[in-house]
């Protein structure tokens, strides 16, 4: 099997390694390898501009299925690196707050049937 892993290894060089990747790339660098690769296939490709991948980045981190702040510091970072203002970062982490509402689309009429049930 070939171990052969240049994205890892430049991730790892770069510091852009995130220590959480640690333990699967031991298991299995090859599959990581991969995973790597499809995730920064945007970035790689050129697909999208540096600055646009990492206001995804944000969202995707800041986001409250992830949650990971670490990676919400690092990406707000580079994104400020890339020229990024406080105004597109903040539009940014509002954009992904709306994630949430479904706490209340979903609850707010619950709460509301079960107050009309108990009031008859």
């Amino acid at each position: 099997m070939d171990n052969h892993t240049p994205l890892c290894d430049h991730l790892r060089a770069t510091g852009e390694w995130n220590p959480n990747w640690t333990p699967f790339a031991e298991l299995d660098p090859v599959w990581t390898e991969k995973f790597m690769a499809m995730g920064l296939r945007p970035l790689i490709a050129g697909v999208l501009d540096p600055k646009t991948v990492e206001f995804i980045a944000i969202a995707v981190d800041a986001s409250c299925t992830h949650m990971y702040a670490p990676g919400v510091r690092r990406h707000i970072r580079k994104a400020l690196e890339l020229g990024a203002t406080k105004e597109e970062i903040t539009a940014v982490l509002q954009l992904t707050s709306v994630l949430g509402i479904h706490t209340m689309s979903m609850g707010a009429p619950i709460l509301q049937e079960e107050l009309a049930a108990r009031s008859k």
